[in-house]
């Protein structure tokens, strides 16, 4: 099997509170940058697959060239080779540059399965694997909690995460699948696996090479901009309501009725 897992160099959320700068744009040098944790749950589920199905790993990143030191982790986690997609005119992009570059990224590969992480730590949207999958028209199965490919058949089942319970979901390979953190923690790199990783191959790709208008992606045409910020309103007092479980659900039920909020 051939996996890819698309990855993110994200803001440390462990270090120093993020910060915008002067352009209303998130400040990336004022910590530094991790692997987007929800991708290291894609990438470890990608690594439990081959493991058991043999196969290998490609990581695929869109970042600055500095981007490559981040990748570095994902290689040393068992990642077998890293693409990374850097170009100035980049710098900027809104989602649906985003979704275009990493689309035009995996036209390049041939692949049985794409993992993707549910979302990012500095973004949230949570809608890039979704617009890669239709623009590439692969099927698209969501909230993984369980990943079983049948690599003889060319088909992948999932069990997918629903608020009322899972859903049974099956298609043919290759397709895109969008990982939870149910599927398992991500491993630490060993030592021999961080030593590894600073001779696997990164490979760099330029929008020339993807064969990407440069006028057409990136930051000059980004379909969206930050228009304002502004600090949230300062907490109010807060009461402590102490005593037995019975006590407290007294005490809350007398404040809500004292508010006008109970029924």
């Amino acid at each position: 099997m051939h996996i890819v897992v698309l990855t993110k160099p994200v803001p440390d959320p462990a270090a120093a509170a993020e910060r915008l700068g002067p352009d209303g744009r998130l400040d990336r040098g004022a910590s530094p940058s991790v692997v987007n944790g929800n991708d290291e749950y894609a990438l470890e589920a990608a690594l439990k697959l081959v493991e058991a199905h043999g196969g290998e790993v490609t990581i695929v990143t869109m970042a600055p060239a500095s981007g490559a030191d981040t990748m570095r982790k994902a290689l040393a986690m068992g990642a077998t080779r890293g693409i990374l997609v850097t170009d100035s005119a980049l710098e900027g992009s809104c989602l649906r540059s985003t979704v275009k570059v990493l689309a035009a990224t995996l036209r390049d590969l041939t692949f049985d399965l794409v993992l993707a992480g549910l979302d990012t730590s500095d973004g949230g949207a949570g809608v890039v694997a979704s617009g890669i999958a239709a623009l590439l028209r692969l099927p698209y199965l969501s909230n993984a909690a369980r990943i079983e490919p049948d690599v003889t058949a060319g088909r992948v089942s999932v069990r997918r995460i629903t608020p009322a319970g899972y859903d049974l979901l099956e298609a043919p390979m290759p397709a895109l699948v969008v990982c939870t953190q149910v599927l398992g923690e991500p491993r630490y790199p060993s030592l021999k696996g961080i030593m590894s990783a600073r001779s696997k191959e990164i490979a760099s790709r330029s929008l020339a090479d993807l064969g990407l208008d440069p006028v057409a992606v990136g930051g000059a045409v980004a379909s969206t901009r930050l228009v304002e910020t502004r600090r949230p309103a300062a907490r109010g007092a807060t009461r402590v309501v102490r005593g037995s479980a019975a006590e407290g659900a007294h005490e809350i039920a007398v404040l809500l009725d004292a508010r006008r909020l109970l029924p």
